[in-house]
């Protein structure tokens, strides 16, 4: 990775803060964009501390402009890209038949179209370097999660493009990884969406038990510079995947049932 330039989007806290720290002890040119203006200078003051070379760029992925703009300032000031991680993303707690219909917009928005954005404006240079394109997807991209209709829905229609992505550029060298976590320790839970679009607050699941955001970021950087295609990083989501092909309706009721054990859960 080193001088490599990568891009990461979601950079102002969890897993997008813990990319932009491994990467620069890898030795990476780190490019961060957030819409939180104030934490990603923050963690450019504290890797650049530390010797990196890095870049804030304030930007909501959800506009096609901020991501336009992002793309457009990594060229001016580094001149290439080779790394584009498409990490930003939101949650959702509430059932379909309850949910304000804005709230899946809204997690479309940001996880779908701000993956496709970006990607877009960023693939002639990733396709000169022959570079890596990450979605850093889910378990409900592979299968439904009760509750989490917008969420699920998102993570399919990123990892059905990413897939495409990467077969109409088979033969041009690019890097297409598509990465999926498990519970993660982090706070997208936390600025999850209720069914009215406010902030759900706590999480319903206990942050102890789960993976730690720097810990999914070694898995992530090393799976970039394998150049692996999918990496599903936990084995309660690797059973989930295989288990969901060849007996998807046992799944379903376990997955239900799973879910409906949730503090407060809407099943109750």
């Amino acid at each position: 990775m080193k001088d490599k330039v990568v891009i990461i989007t979601g950079a102002s806290s969890g897993i997008g803060k813990a990319l932009s720290v491994e990467l620069a002890g890898r030795g990476a040119i780190i490019v961060l964009a957030a819409r939180s203006w104030d934490k990603l200078r923050e963690i450019e003051k504290e890797l650049n501390a530390g010797g990196a070379r890095v870049m804030a760029v304030q930007a909501d992925v959800s506009l096609e402009a901020d991501c336009r703009k992002l793309i457009a300032a990594a060229i001016e000031k580094f001149g290439r890209i080779d790394v584009l991680i498409n990490n930003a993303g939101i949650s959702m707690r509430a059932l379909f038949d309850q949910v304000d219909l804005d709230v899946i917009r809204r997690l479309m928005e940001v996880n779908f179209w701000g993956t496709v954005y970006c990607t877009k404006f960023a693939l002639p240079y990733l396709l000169q370097t022959k570079g890596s394109v990450v979605g850093v997807s889910s378990i409900a991209g592979f299968k439904g999660l009760p509750g989490r209709t917008g969420y699920s829905a998102s993570k399919f229609a990123m990892q059905g493009f990413l897939e495409t992505l990467r077969i109409e550029n088979l033969k041009k060298g690019l890097h297409v990884l598509i990465t999926c976590p498990g519970f993660t320790a982090s706070n997208i839970r936390n600025n999850a969406l209720a069914a009215d679009g406010s902030l759900q607050g706590d999480s319903p699941r206990d942050e102890e038990s789960m993976m730690k955001a720097d810990e999914v970021a070694v898995k992530i950087a090393d799976a970039v510079e394998k150049r692996k295609k999918i990496l599903v990083m936990t084995m309660q989501g690797k059973m989930i995947v295989l288990l969901n092909k060849l007996f998807p309706f046992f799944m379903d009721r376990l997955v239900y049932n799973n879910f409906a054990k949730e503090p407060d859960s809407p099943f109750k």
